[in-house]
């Protein structure tokens, strides 16, 4: 495999796979990532993605949805299932459908074709920043703090577990930031501009659609009547018990 990318300043550089079949946007990702600062792989197809993930163990990947071999939304399911990764997906099908089963395999974002380089490396960044947040330091009491709850809505902060009814829900990482914001800020409306920058540390507000379609992924985990819409501005947390 091709490494591209090499660190100067004696910090071991991000590691970014890139699982492209396009040769022409492959390497042009690859250069691109690669000037940024990033360590860089590239794979052409589904097989040699998983391949390239296990051996490399990359910090983040940058994965198509239609691939040869096998599409994206399977190699997300398989690396995921071996070692948890960020996953940003790339895809020329701008459909609900897609975007939200995407996500549901464990994809943190997305980008639509045609990208600008920009915007790829700020989606980058953001989802990187996010995981990299340190944990919170530990407590001085000995117990587990009690769960947050709001009507039917139990969520544990700290094990990052949520029920809803009684019912555990397993929510993807982002999925699970993103309604603890809304749960922090219970009784607010929050644009989207200020959950792509609480949430995706994001602040460019131009990525309106990734919290539209990860309210989407919420909702049908949750079940409706939780997260309301207020149109022309954004989303709050109430209560539909």
């Amino acid at each position: 495999m091709t490494e591209h990318g090499i660190c100067g300043t004696g910090v071991p550089a991000q590691r970014v796979l890139v699982v492209e079949d396009e040769p022409t946007i492959a390497r042009a990702v690859a250069d691109r990532l690669a000037a940024e600062g990033f360590a860089v792989v590239v794979a052409a197809d589904g097989p040699a993605a998983v391949d390239r993930a296990r051996e490399w163990e990359p910090d983040l990947i940058v994965l198509d949805v239609m691939l040869p071999g096998f599409d994206g939304l399977e190699v997300c399911r398989r690396v995921q299932a071996e070692r948890l990764v960020p996953v940003l997906m790339l895809t020329a099908r701008d459909d609900e459908t897609d975007l939200l089963v995407g996500l549901g395999v464990g994809a943190d974002d997305y980008v639509t074709k045609p990208f600008s380089m920009r915007e790829l490396v700020a989606r980058i960044r953001a989802v990187l920043r996010r995981v990299e947040r340190p944990a919170p330091e530990p407590r001085a009491e000995d117990r587990r703090p009690e769960p947050l709850r709001f009507g039917d809505l139990e969520v544990e902060p700290d094990a990052r577990r949520v029920r809803r009814d009684g019912r555990e829900v397993h929510l993807t990482p982002i999925e699970f930031d993103l309604l603890a914001c809304l749960l922090r800020n219970r009784g607010a409306v929050l644009t989207r501009a200020v959950l792509l920058e609480q949430v995706w540390d994001w602040t460019d507000a131009s990525g309106t659609r990734v919290v539209d379609s990860h309210v989407k992924a919420l909702r049908r985990k949750l079940g409706q009547g939780l997260i309301r819409t207020v149109h022309g501005v954004g989303y709050s947390l109430e209560d539909g018990t």
